[in-house]
């Protein structure tokens, strides 16, 4: 098993398999004309697999691919169909706009939930933040999904003059639909104009909810990072990410690889372990994995000791999300 210093288990890896995406979302991708990693800096499928059975001899139980987009990596199917074989769940974060081109490869691997990262429900607010008309094809998708038996969650990041608007629409679609919406609490990143005063908390949000509709607190599971509750009579359910206003670091369980193959302990850490680079000099990376979650901060990657209205992006070390990965 793979504890760090605070006697936390880590078995869930999340691992990135692309820096590229077909949308552009500010608060992840602040450059429009961003340059994507060439080629032979990203984890080929070959040492994808390596580094993926590593970590599952290691205690990983849970796989979940991200990217930037994951479905535009060229190899997602081969990469798909050899982790598929590897004794952990799959699962994967998308944003949606190329599902319908692999609902067999999701099938064929076993996977049985799928994310989707969905910051609106209105076709013109989504042109405006992901810089793309794709939200009638996103839509379909999402009850594609639905009509095929998986498990999907909406992930939506709740930015400042957009969430106000739409949480009542979001608690909403879970009437007839048994979707599992989540509200994230805007987070700072390399680029993404973050200040504390647009970050729309939690407590805000439920308030909201709490003024419109009948609902109850349902148990959050074991590492759960998100805290979840239903309208009664609803099909689904919706949540809230409470990463700034209230941390779930105590039994934090993930782990993190970027599309370079370097190992983050933490979303919000600062240290990296060359992964790859280790690989391809032939050489043991279990050594470096260990040594990561060692190294293991208590809360927030040692990045965050005041409250987060205090907190100076100045000071922060890390990368945009886009180059972490989801």
């Amino acid at each position: 098993m793979l504890v760090d210093n605070h006697k936390r288990i880590h078995d869930y890896l999340r691992i990135s398999l692309t820096d590229s995406c077909n949308f552009r979302c500010q608060y992840c991708m602040p450059d429009e004309n961003i340059q994507c990693l060439p080629n032979k800096h990203l984890m080929q499928v070959d040492e994808i697999e390596k580094i993926a059975t590593k970590f599952v001899n290691l205690g990983v139980n849970k796989i979940r691919l991200t990217g930037g987009e994951p479905l535009v990596r060229k190899e997602f199917r081969e990469i798909l169909t050899r982790l598929s074989k590897l004794p952990v769940e799959i699962s994967l974060t998308t944003n949606a706009v190329l599902v319908h081109k692999f609902i067999d490869a999701f099938k064929a691997a076993g996977i049985r939930a799928v994310n989707v990262s969905l910051d609106t429900l209105n076709a013109e607010t989504f042109k405006r933040i992901t810089k793309r008309d794709q939200f009638d094809l996103v839509w379909r998708n999402i009850q594609l999904l639905l009509k095929e038996g998986f498990r999907v969650k909406i992930n939506a990041v709740a930015i400042e003059g957009v969430i106000e608007k739409e949480i009542l629409d979001f608690v909403e679609i879970t009437r007839d639909l048994p979707l599992h919406v989540r509200m994230i609490e805007f987070m700072p990143f390399e680029g993404n104009h973050w200040n504390s005063k647009k970050v729309i908390t939690a407590t805000q949000m439920l308030q909201w909810a709490e003024a419109e509709y009948d609902m109850v607190k349902l148990k959050d599971k074991p590492h759960a990072t998100a805290k979840k509750y239903k309208a009664i009579g609803h099909e689904g359910t919706f949540a809230f990410i409470t990463t700034m206003t209230e941390h779930f670091c105590g039994d934090c369980n993930r782990m993190r690889i970027t599309a370079d193959g370097k190992m983050k302990n933490c979303l919000f850490g600062k240290d990296e372990m060359d992964l790859l680079g280790t690989l391809r000099k032939d050489e043991d990376i279990e050594p470096l994995i260990r040594l990561s979650v060692l190294k293991k901060h208590a809360v927030m990657g040692g990045q965050f000791n005041k409250s987060y209205k205090d907190t100076e992006t100045t000071q922060l070390e890390n990368r945009s999300m886009i180059r972490i990965g989801g």
